[in-house]
């Protein structure tokens, strides 16, 4: 596996695939890879010629608290995982190469980063938007991949490639889950054994929510509730940020339910912050 630290190195690989007339897909991670994130590896492989996965802990996405610091690496790991589901190189750039001295611009999409994990995280989506702007004019991806547990983020990056005439399309592709339903994270290593075990409470609330639904409830304040209330129910729920029944696209709360529906939660099991959701058609 090819590992490129530099900007100038992976623009130089990629200006050579696009002179042989290949397409070009980014998968953009922090790393230590899962299975979530080898199938946007695979997919974008069906479907791109060339596939660049960065690996890259953004600093500008963590706020003074977080887990900057020991957030989960192993980047030889990572280089095996990323080759066997047909990566062609890894961008992996020190936080000066990305961010140099004197660094002072950044990119917000408004409104869409205020609520939901926003609320909870400042910044955050700044950090976001800031690093994928600057991936996307690194590598000049004709595709770029992106999962649907972090559903905040993508409806973002949509919002923005659109709001700025970005020239890449974005697919979106679908969770990865354990067998027993717990979404797959890079930060599920924090958790102990009970927590595991405690874990798969977010996706049992999320489902007794679509199950309301599928019973005709269209109240999403009562939704919302049935949802809290699993989650209360589970010892090892030490905080619960957020519930929220909303538009998958604009993210705006949904009080009366139609059409495309986004259940959405974050929840510390024990002191690991851990999100999920799930999407619905009402009819």
């Amino acid at each position: 596996m090819n590992v490129v630290e530099t900007i100038a190195g992976v623009r130089e690989l990629v200006r050579a695939e696009r002179r042989r007339g290949k397409s070009i897909g980014l998968v953009p991670t922090m790393g230590y890879l899962h299975e979530g994130h080898l199938s946007l590896i695979r997919r974008a492989r069906t479907e791109c010629d060339f596939v660049v996965v960065s690996v890259f802990v953004n600093p500008l996405q963590f706020g003074p608290q977080e887990d900057y610091n020991t957030y989960p690496r192993d980047l030889n790991r990572d280089a095996r995982l990323a080759a066997e589901a047909g990566a062609a190189v890894i961008f992996h750039p020190a936080p000066a190469e990305m961010y140099p001295e004197g660094f002072q611009t950044h990119v917000e999409v408004e409104r869409l980063s205020q609520g939901l994990c926003g609320a909870f995280r400042p910044g955050h989506f700044r950090g976001v938007a800031t690093v994928v702007t600057k991936l996307f004019n690194i590598v000049t991806p004709d595709r770029a991949y992106f999962g649907e547990k972090d559903a905040q983020q993508l409806a973002l990056i949509q919002r923005m490639v659109r709001d700025l005439n970005l020239d890449v399309e974005i697919v979106p592709l679908p969770i990865v889950r354990e067998s027993d339903g717990l979404a797959l994270s890079s930060r599920n290593t924090y958790l102990s054994p009970a927590e595991r075990r405690a874990a798969t409470v977010l996706y049992r609330a999320l489902l007794r929510g679509r199950d309301l639904i599928a019973a005709g409830e269209r109240d999403g304040r009562r939704v919302g509730e049935a949802v809290r209330g699993t989650l209360q129910a589970e010892p090892l729920v030490s905080r619960i940020d957020y519930v929220a029944v909303v538009d998958p696209e604009t993210l705006a709360e949904k009080a009366a339910l139609s059409g495309r529906v986004m259940l959405a939660v974050a929840a510390y099991i024990g002191k690991v912050r851990l999100i999920d959701n799930i999407r619905v058609v009402v009819d």
